[in-house]
């Protein structure tokens, strides 16, 4: 059983909006892994969720929350719109930073579908301040223009059967040029509803997350930049 030294419903005040988030805090947590949900989807995401859980079984803290308020999510363009929720990522991790409970971890990024490009838009704008990011089912080539400058390293998991994606993250792959890697999950398809798909994403995830977010792990940032 996970104890938590925080476990709560947290509003999230950024300068345009004021948002939701779910964040909980284990004893002991190692880092913070912050989610950025895909369109139509939300902080109650049941697949984030899982992975979520299983993180903090093994240490990690993390904020789930809305990228969009009830109203914007009504306009199904915001949920498509990558600026909007990329911006809406970068203020709610600097929010994080002015949080005194939880403004010590070492941050990392849990982006699926859509939201792996906001994801890997908002490393690439925050840089080393972001340690590692994790896509589920992505779309990496939303952030197309911007894969070169992300230097946190990054894990893509894409569905064995999901192959429009995969094609869409190999290419994203051979773009980045922080570390990275690629992992494949046999015969699952883009929601991982298989048996033991969900719980490989999960896995796959702690992993990476315990090898680049812990205090104390060093890895090289991509150097070789203007």
């Amino acid at each position: 059983m996970t104890n938590y030294v925080i476990n709560e419903s947290v509003g999230i005040d950024l300068e345009e909006v004021n948002l939701i988030g779910d964040l909980a805090v284990p004893e002991e947590a190692r880092g913070l892994v912050i989610f950025s949900h895909g369109s139509g989807s939300s902080r109650l995401s049941t697949r984030n969720r899982y992975v979520a859980e299983h993180l903090q079984r093994s240490g990690f803290a993390t904020l789930l929350f809305d990228l969009l308020t009830p109203e914007e999510d009504q306009d199904r363009a915001n949920r498509f719109d990558i600026p909007l929720i990329t911006r809406r990522l970068v203020e709610t991790t600097r929010w994080v930073q002015n949080d005194p409970r939880i403004n010590k971890f070492n941050i990392g990024y849990f982006g699926a579908s859509t939201g792996a490009a906001s994801a890997l838009g908002a490393a690439a704008a925050l840089g080393d301040m972001i340690k590692a990011v994790v896509s589920r089912g992505g779309r990496p080539d939303l952030a197309d223009s911007v894969l070169p400058d992300v230097q946190s390293p990054t894990l893509l998991i894409v569905g064995g059967k999901d192959e429009p994606v995969i094609g869409m993250n190999k290419e994203a792959h051979d773009r980045l040029q922080c570390l990275k890697d690629m992992e494949i999950v046999p015969d699952a398809t883009h929601l991982f509803e298989e048996p033991g798909a969900l719980e490989m994403v999960a896995q796959l995830a702690t992993d990476w997350f315990r090898k680049y977010l812990e205090p104390g792990k060093q890895h090289p940032l991509h150097q070789n930049k203007p």
